[in-house]
């Protein structure tokens, strides 16, 4: 069984097949909807002639059941209540992009993943087991959020070296505050970070298609609304 990739993002969606070396990539943002989405992803794996039995989508929010439980804050509306193996036409497993990526990061212990892109994505693993996290839209300093500060929006305001302090000031604290043996920062943005301290590390572009193939390796998408066992396949 062959599995394609869809990892959502508030800039690019980009799509990786099994048993093909180079992704595709398209313009997401603020009027991307989830119909459009899949239109695009049905006319992109056509064109490339990719053939794939089943779908891991990673999203940008919560997702319960595999299916978003909430609407996500740098897209369009219209990703909840949709019917994404309907529209795509293969079985959909779905979890929060940031576990995603964590799940394709994950090499023991206890892992922090931070995902610096358009937002901020986080998600933990705990002796094999990852949890998605909402740590985003918690308040930071001056009635702003940690994404406010590290997210795209925060670049553009703070330019890139005092970005550059307020990431690893928040990688600190939230490693600090939930004890793990090392983080893994990845996202777009993660490339403009230097001076990496000590149990902090870069993760690979590729490590959130890694995560895709991984939820149907294991079996496992039941589980993947909340908390999905890693250990047998990491």
């Amino acid at each position: 069984m062959s599995v394609l990739v869809i990892d959502v993002g508030g800039t690019h969606i980009k799509l990786l097949a099994q048993g093909h070396p180079t992704p595709i990539k398209f313009v997401s943002g603020p009027t991307m909807t989830a119909k459009l989405m899949a239109d695009e992803v049905v006319k992109a794996t056509v064109e490339a002639k990719w053939k794939f039995d089943e779908i891991s989508i990673g999203y940008p929010g919560p997702v319960v059941h595999s299916a978003p439980l909430a609407e996500p804050h740098n897209l369009a509306p219209g990703w909840v209540n949709f019917d994404y193996s309907g529209a795509l036409g293969r079985p959909v497993r779905m979890i929060n992009d940031a576990a995603m990526q964590a799940l394709g990061s994950y090499h023991g212990g206890r892992m922090l993943f931070l995902g610096l892109g358009t937002g901020l994505g986080s998600a933990l693993v705990v002796e094999g087991i990852v949890q998605p996290m909402e740590l985003a839209h918690l308040p930071y300093k001056n009635g702003q959020t940690y994404e406010d500060y590290v997210g795209l929006r925060g670049l553009e305001r703070l330019g890139k070296k005092k970005w550059r302090r307020k990431a690893l000031d928040v990688i600190d604290r939230l490693s600090a505050a939930l004890v793990v043996d090392y983080v893994v920062v990845g996202g777009g943005n993660a490339k403009l970070l230097k001076d990496l301290p000590r149990g902090v590390e870069l993760g690979a572009n590729d490590n959130a298609f890694l995560g895709g193939f991984k939820l149907w390796e294991s079996r496992q998408g039941a589980l993947t609304d909340q908390e999905v066992p890693v250990g047998e396949t990491a």
